[in-house]
Formats: structure tokens, sequence, C-alpha cells
């Protein structure tokens, strides 16, 4: 569970992909080039993501919660996309069979199927992404490689795949509906907006 833990975090954690903007329409939560994801995708992501708490006993866990859920799910379905432009934009591709693969490698990993759930819920992921997860992962890992393979070390991979996948976001041109925030990118985090927006709904 641990392991999957990081995964996710580092996924999310991908710095300054944007400059950051209000959306043109209210509906989307963010837009890539001409792709959006609307607003309800959103919610849809945080709902699935609390049904499956009810499921597992999550009395030691520390889980996200109200906007700082949201703004997870909003920062990971943001950078999903832009590591797979990232990807398309220098021919590499992701085979539904390797995404099945890392999923069977991390269901062995955290103990078998019947724990697999509670190591999503004490990771955030939503189970209903669990293919564009392990897919975001597959994606990360070779541009890791590419970078390697082009004179990146293992100190600077990290900051290098930044810096590629932020050029892809300014080239393709991201905007980020406010009500989520703002992007810092100089400390590569989701500056909090008011929660009181009304824009997605978490509860505990």
């Amino acid at each position: 569970m641990t392991s999957v833990k990081k995964k996710v975090a580092a996924l999310i954690s991908i710095g300054a992909i944007s400059l950051l903007a209000g959306c043109a329409s209210t509906s989307a939560a963010f837009t890539v080039g001409k792709v959006s994801t609307s607003v309800s995708d959103v919610q849809k992501s945080v709902d699935n993501i609390l049904a499956a708490r009810k499921g597992v006993d999550t009395t030691s866990m520390n889980l996200q919660t109200g906007a700082a859920l949201v703004e997870s799910q909003v920062q990971f379905l943001l950078i999903s996309q832009l590591l797979a432009d990232t990807a398309k934009s220098l021919h590499i591709t992701v085979a539904p069979s390797e995404a099945a693969a890392a999923k069977a490698a991390a269901i062995k990993q955290v103990g078998g199927e019947a724990v697999f759930p509670k190591a999503l819920v004490g990771a955030s992921i939503d189970p209903q992404s669990v293919d564009l997860y392990f897919t975001s992962v597959i994606y990360s890992q070779k541009l890791t490689a590419f970078l390697q393979k082009n004179g990146a070390t293992a100190a600077n991979t990290g900051p290098a795949l930044t810096t590629l996948v932020a050029a892809v976001g300014l080239k393709e041109g991201v905007t980020v509906n406010p009500r989520y925030g703002k992007w810092d990118s100089k400390t590569a985090t989701l500056v909090p907006a008011d929660a009181s927006s009304g824009a997605v709904k978490s509860n505990k």
C-alpha cells in the first residue's frame, strides 16, 4: 500500500506544468489544448473515492478530505493528460497489456485482490480510474527512461521530466478553472481556492 501511495504522490507532484488561467467555460475543470475535462468528471472521481471508503476500515488511514481531495483529483487528471500528450509527442506508447501487467504486479505487492481496494482507498485513487492510473505510471517510467537515455542522471531526472512535460503544456495551452485555485509554477503546487465556491462537493 505504501508503494501505491508513493506512486500516486509522484504523479501528482510532477511540477510546473504550465501557467494556469481561468477556463472559458465554467463547466470545464481544465482544458489541455482542445480537450477539456469537466467539473462533473472531477465530481464523479471524488464521489467514487468517497463511496469506496465506505467499504473498508479507514480508521488507521490519513485520508485526504474536502478541498484537498478535490484538488488532488484535478491535479492527477491534468497530469495524466499531459503525460500522455508528452509521450505522444515523442512517439512513446503504452499498450493496455502493459498497464494490466503493472496493475497485476501492484495487486501482488499489496497482498492480493482482497486487499487491493483498501490500498486504493489509502492512496485516494478512484477505483474507476485504475487503468488510467497505471497507464500514467507506465508513461512516467517510459519518459524517465527516455530522459536517462538522452543524458539525464538519476539525480536530475525528476526536474528534467517536469521541464519536458511543462514544455508540452505550454505548447498546447492549459487553462484551469480558478475555482480550484491557481498553479504556483515555482513550488509546483495548487494554491487552494475558496472552498465555498461549490464547484465540487467533498465530504468526509
